[in-house]
């Protein structure tokens, strides 16, 4: 496995997501793991319109290639990690009206868990935790609205 993926490798991918007309692509190889998702909402910059040189360049084989509109942003205070909409759309906590929430606070989550969807243009984009830890607080409100960057959660991570 090469140690970088260039512009031209990522441009192609993107095309066969839409191509495909899929939401969300993963692929790992050798510790390598990328993973891009779109939110087709109109006047929302592409994916490769995103991506910053850094994050082409695979660093080690533990570092994620990141991209902004692929995963949730995080950010980092007082010891809270706080999880960021990654588009615009409509928030959900819940698989549907019937079901129990993904997540409530107080409750301990798992890296990878489903902590809620966001809806664009029809499409469900499940939310992952990032890291292991407990829920501080949940900041959107079920069925509402929610925008690129807004904070949904604060996890307090499990060291």
């Amino acid at each position: 496995m090469k140690d970088k993926i260039d512009y031209e490798e990522i441009t192609k991918l993107i095309n066969f997501l839409e191509e495909k007309n899929l939401a969300l692509f993963e692929l790992e190889v050798e510790g390598f793991k990328i993973k891009i998702s779109r939110a087709a909402s109109p006047g929302s910059a592409s994916i490769s319109e995103k991506m910053t040189a850094q994050s082409l360049t695979q660093h080690n084989q533990n570092e994620k290639a990141l991209f902004p509109a692929a995963t949730p942003a995080q950010e980092v205070s007082d010891s809270l990690l706080y999880i960021t909409s990654p588009m615009v759309g409509t928030f959900y906590r819940a698989p549907d009206p019937t079901s129990p929430p993904f997540v409530d606070v107080g409750e301990e989550v798992k890296k990878s868990q489903t902590l809620c969807i966001i809806e664009a243009m029809k499409l469900m984009n499940e939310i992952e935790s990032e890291v292991e830890g407990v829920i501080k607080e949940i900041y959107a409100e079920n069925g509402k609205p929610v925008e690129y960057g807004q904070r949904l959660f604060a996890i307090q991570p499990i060291i």
